[in-house]
Formats: structure tokens, C-alpha cells, sequence
């Protein structure tokens, strides 16, 4: 079915994207807890701006108000108890559309990003901060910026303790912006980045997996195809780290079956990636593209021999866009979170779903969890002990769903699932 995605139209639901909600079990429970953030904020692609700490605590970073701010917020939640505390010392420059990465000692990397308020184009910067959880609650200082500015990237711990950076957008002139193809490594030891080989081809908003025996695998994204236009990727391809940093390559692997962005990517226990919704519209509408959330799903193994395959999945009971997806590591199971749809990304759903995978390779089934008391997409999704996930703010309403035009409405609750 194809319908015109005018944006000031209200769209029917198609026959395949309706679900029998009444019919479906609900495992699991949500618990909102007491206390709220000292700001409401939403976290866009890349979405790994919140790390749990090696005490318990989650650390959350940055990110943006409803009018596209960048904020200067920093806070360590205490799931335990409910209670956020801001950071008193607060970050170096306020950023969104960054990235955070723990690293082994328990400090934690930001690198990148977009500071001040919304502007078209988006300007990277190349600043980078380190929080170290053992001074005074919890410091921020600056250390050595990366030799590109950037945002929407992808930061990856590596098994040697260092971070791969790679992709990005930053602006090419004074009213576009293009997306990168550098990557540069950060050695923690020596406070420095190095220039490593660019990757094969250009994206930004894409995820990036550490593989079992140290690979990197980048996934899917998006690319700029002109002002103010983007269309997803679905080409991939796998970092191999070098003896030295700059001896590191990139070479191209299976293509995603659909090309997708805003989507997730969740390594499972058998190693391989389970990759779950998104959407591939460009920014302008088509009348020939369907506009809605993907529900496809597809997993990507990569066998003795280095090479890579992506089969389908079995699809989630309806599609989703820049929701979370976390595994659950005593289960085995992936918990999808809320999201939105790109038809018009105007209401953050409640809705969560569990992935079981199938048995030697074959498909998954989906079941219906229990729906959290608040809708969000753009959200801070993390992982606790005992498949534990904790949901932080995101974007309730936006679009013409928003009380105000123009200005998103966020949250500044959390909640956590407990299955």
C-alpha cells in the first residue's frame, strides 16, 4: 500500500502495520522511579550517550532541549534510589549529536558533537572531554581534540583500550553539509589521536559493533545527496585494528537486505548482530517511497572465514524508528524501547517488545512486553545487572503533536524494566 506522505494529511494505517495488541502476552513490568532529571533532555543518533559506571551509577551527558539546544548537562543517576545528581563541575562545552564511550579504567571519552543553539548546517566540533567518576562525584576536564570536527560519528572501544572514531557530518559551506569518511584513533595513554585510513565510503548516524576477536562492524546510516538532503545507507563494512594504529584497514562486507537509518544494532550471544528497524526515506517526501518505520529485522554473522552474510529476521509486530534496543545478557533476549514513526516522528510510543533468538541460526519470535508509562523516542537506554534496562527523558511529542509549535516536547522521567 503507498500513500503519499503529506505531511499535513493524516495517514491510515496499513493493513500490515496493524497489530492485535489485545491478543499478545506482556512479560516483564516497568517502575517509574521518584525522582526526575534536573533537565529535560533527548539524545538523536548517535545514540550512546549514556554509560553505566563501573559503581552502578549511570552517567548521562550532554544532549538537547526541544528547540535543538545543545545542553551543558551532566548528571550520575542512582538507580537504587531514584536520585539524579547533577555534576557539579559541569562539561567543557555543551554538545549534542556526540558520542560517550567508557573506557577500560572507568573514565569516560565525549568526543565531538554540535554546541550552541539549532542552526542549518550543523557545525561539528573536534573538542573532546574526559569524566573521571573518582574526583570530588565526578569531574569533567578537557584533553587532546580529534583532528576533524565531527557529530553524528561513531565512537568504539577497542580491545586494546583505545577508541575508533569514525564518519561523521560536519558542515562543507555556509548553508550545506557533508558526511566524512576519516577515522582517527584515540590512545588514552598518550592523551593523542592518530589519523587512521579512511573508511570506504562517506555515512554518519550509523552504528558501529565491536566483534567477537576485534573487528569493528559499521552499519547502514546516511548520506547527504544534496542541500538539505539525505538518503540511508545500506552498505557496511569491517575495521580490522592494525599493529599500530595507522596499519588499521576497512573493507567493504555484505550490504544490509534494506538500506536503513535511524535503526539499532545489538550484538547477541552467539556474536552475531541483530539489526532491528529504522527508516530510508530521503528528507524530501516521494510519493513512490513508503513513508512509515521499517518492521524488518535482518542479523549479520561473520563466519571463520571473514566473511560476512545478512539474513532477514522475523519482523517486529510493527514498524519503528530512533527507538533503543538492549540485549539482555542473562537471557539472551534483545528489549526494544519506545521509538517513534518516520512518517511523521510526532509521538514517542510506550510500546517495548522482546526478541528471542531462534535456534542455530534460524529466525526469532517477538513477544509484547510491558508498555512504560511514558511514550519517548530519542531517549538514554542502558543496561543494569539481572536484564535490567533503564530509560532516561527523550521526545514525548514533536511535530504538530508538540504544544508548542516548532518546540519538542520532552520528559525528564526514567523508568526501568524489569523482565
Amino acid at each position: 500500500m503507498r500513500i503519499h506522505p503529506d505531511p499535513l494529511r493524516l495517514r491510515p494505517i496499513p493493513a500490515d502495520r496493524q497489530f492485535d495488541r489485545a491478543a499478545a502476552a506482556v512479560p516483564g513490568a516497568w517502575r517509574t522511579l521518584p525522582g526526575t532529571l534536573p533537565q529535560a533532555a533527548s539524545w538523536a543518533e548517535p545514540n550512546d550517550t549514556a554509560v553505566r559506571l563501573d559503581d552502578g551509577r549511570v552517567l548521562l551527558a550532554g544532549g538537547e532541549d526541544g528547540r535543538r539546544t545543545a545542553l551543558f548537562a551532566s548528571m550520575v543517576y542512582d538507580v537504587p534510589t531514584g536520585v539524579g545528581t547533577p555534576i557539579a563541575g559541569r562539561m567543557q562545552t555543551p554538545r549534542r549529536l556526540h558520542t560517550v564511550t567508557k573506557l577500560r579504567d572507568g573514565k569516560v571519552l565525549v568526543t565531538g558533537g554540535v554546541t550552541g543553539a539549532a542552526a542549518t548546517p550543523a557545525r561539528g566540533i573536534n573538542s573532546v572531554e574526559l569524566f573521571d567518576p573518582a574526583v570530588g562525584g565526578g569531574a569533567w576536564r578537557p584533553v587532546a581534540s580529534m583532528n576533524e570536527p565531527r557529530f553524528s560519528h561513531s565512537a568504539t572501544l577497542l580491545t586494546d583500550g583505545s577508541v575508533l572514531v569514525a564518519g561523521g557530518c560536519s558542515a562543507r559551506s555556509a548553508d550545506t553539509d557533508r558526511a566524512l569518511r576519516s577515522a582517527e584513533i584515540y590512545n588514552p595513554a598518550t592523551n593523542t589521536w592518530t589519523t587512521v585510513k579512511p573508511m570506504t565510503d562517506i555515512r554518519f548516524g550509523h552504528n558501529a559493533i565491536a566483534l567477537t576477536g576485534g573487528k569493528v562492524l559499521v552499519i547502514g546510516g546516511v548520506i547527504t545527496i544534496g542541500r538539505g538532503q539525505y538518503a540511508a545507507l545500506g552498505y557496511c563494512e569491517i575495521f580490522t585494528p592494525g599493529a599500530t594504529p595507522d596499519k588499521g584497514t576497512w573493507a567493504p562486507t555484505a550490504s544490509l537486505r534494506t538500506p536503513r537509518k535511524g535503526h539499532q544494532a545489538t550484538v547477541l550471544k552467539d556474536g552475531s548482530v541483530l539489526v532491528t528497524g529504522g527508516d530510508v526515506i530521503t528528507r524530501s517526501y516521494s510519493s513512490i517511497i513508503d513513508p512509515y518505520s521499517l518492521k524488518s529485522c535482518e542479523r549479520f554473522r561473520l563466519d571463520a572465514n571473514g566473511v560476512g552474510t545478512w539474513t532477514a529476521d522475523a519482523d517486529m509486530p510493527w514498524g519503528v524508528s530512533q527507538h533503543r534496543a538492549v540485549a539482555l545478557p542473562n537471557s539472551g533476549k534483545v528489549l526494544v524501547i519506545g521509538g517513534t514513526d518516520s512518517g511523521v516522528f510526532d509521538v514517542g510510543y510506550s510500546d517495548t517488545i522482546l526478541y528471542t533468538p531462534g535456534a542455530a541460526g534460524a529466525a526469532g519470535t517477538w513477544t509484547i512486553a510491558a508498555n512504560m508509562a511514558v511514550g519517548r523516542w530519542a531517549m538514554a537506554a542502558v543496561g543494569l545487572p539481572d536484564d535490567q534496562v533503564f530509560v532516561a527523558g527523550g521526545i514525548s511529542r514533536s511535530g504538530a503533536a508538540a504544544p508548542v509549535f516548532g518546540e519538542s516536547a520532552l520528559t525528564s522521567t526514567a523508568e526501568v524494566y524489569t523482565p
